[in-house]
């Protein structure tokens, strides 16, 4: 029997020698790198429109942990009172000036204030690494965010709603979950919103391939054991044409990414948000939402599929809308299709941020 443990034991041993020389190996190995990629330049049409059309915009900054985060507060002109404010934040390696401003505006107009801000190491927020982005953080930041509205003179702070898209429609339906102040959040916005991580790796894995996912995987890998080391991030590109290294390599967000990215679009990212993902689960938190929540969904959209969003309706029961568009993941943020969900959004925040009393 001590013959047996033993072997046991040196078996086990090599195992572990061997995941660590594994993991050194791929954090330390020089000469890996991915080569960058770099949207054409051309005409942003989306900001050049919402531009000309901005209304009241306040640059603002709060800090996070000791971290200064940048923001714009959009304003109703000629507000009486305070009003309800909603707090946002872009997707996937976005930023707030990649058109965050044109929903801002309409909300503007609607007389709803709202609050943009860039995560921290992101965009103008301050932060290293740079180009950083990890969910843990960005719920801190969604969090901040709420608190520094709730206590602005201009806004009510019974009536703070919460905006995202992709990753970011997420990271809504979690902070409302944890929302623990004593006015809860008033509303959800969440177009095409990452609800279940396992699951969208999945389509990912049928759509993309499993060595695409390995190659990710390890790159994931070495940037994560080099912050354990305190080295220099690994980076990799965001957006990529297909068949590349990077977060999203596909033809319809490289193409999104064209429109909306302005001209210092930093294309790159800490890799080890690739292994971070298929962990994110807000639809497990959905049960402890009590409040209106909007879901916009493209029946085409990969990142969102049909039987996630379904188990999110029933999860969310009463308090659940859900609007379907026949469109995919990028689809939403142009043109007819921008209208149409940045106006459905609109009636949703109007009817219940500013009711009609009879």
């Amino acid at each position: 029997m001590m013959i047996v443990l033993v072997y046991i034991g040196i078996i086990l041993a090599a195992i572990v020698v061997t995941f660590v020389a594994e993991l050194l190996i791929v954090g330390l190995f020089p000469g890996v790198s991915v080569p960058k990629q770099y949207p054409e330049r051309k005409s942003r049409l989306l900001q050049d429109k919402t531009i000309t059309r901005t209304g009241y915009r306040k640059d603002i900054r709060f800090d996070v942990k000791g971290t200064t985060v940048s923001a714009w507060l959009f304003l109703p002109e000629a507000a009486s009172s305070p009003v309800p404010c909603i707090v946002m934040a872009h997707g996937l390696g976005g930023t707030k000036n990649m058109g965050l401003d044109a929903y801002a505006v309409r909300f503007q107009k609607a007389g709803i204030a709202t609050l943009a801000f860039d995560y921290r190491y992101n965009g103008e927020s301050d932060g290293d690494p740079r180009q950083l982005i990890w969910i843990p953080y960005q719920l801190e930041d969604y969090a901040a965010a709420i608190d520094y509205a709730r206590n602005l003179k201009e806004i009510d702070r019974t009536k703070i709603a919460l905006w995202g898209t992709s990753l970011s429609g997420g990271h809504t339906l979690v902070a409302a979950a944890r929302d623990r102040k004593d006015n809860k959040i008033a509303c959800i916005a969440a177009q095409c919103p990452l609800l279940d991580g396992t699951e969208t790796a999945e389509e990912h894995v049928k759509h993309m391939g499993i060595k695409h996912i390995l190659r990710m995987t390890g790159h994931g890998q070495r940037d994560i054991i080099r912050s354990w080391l305190r080295l220099s991030p690994h980076k990799i590109p965001i957006v990529g044409k297909p068949g590349t290294i990077a977060l999203m390599a596909n033809t319809d967000a490289w193409n999104t990414f064209l429109e909306i990215a302005p001209d210092d679009f930093v294309n790159e990212a800490c890799a080890r948000i690739a292994i971070r993902m298929d962990k994110y689960r807000p639809i497990n938190q959905l049960s402890q939402i009590n409040c209106p929540v909007l879901l916009q969904v493209g029946d085409n959209d990969m990142a969102v599929p049909a039987r996630v969003v379904n188990k999110a309706q029933k999860l969310l029961g009463q308090h659940g809308e859900v609007i379907h568009y026949p469109i995919d993941h990028f689809d939403i943020y142009l043109g007819d299709n921008f209208e149409k969900a940045v106006n459905d959004q609109v009636a949703f925040f109007r009817k219940h941020l500013m009711p009609i009393t009879a």
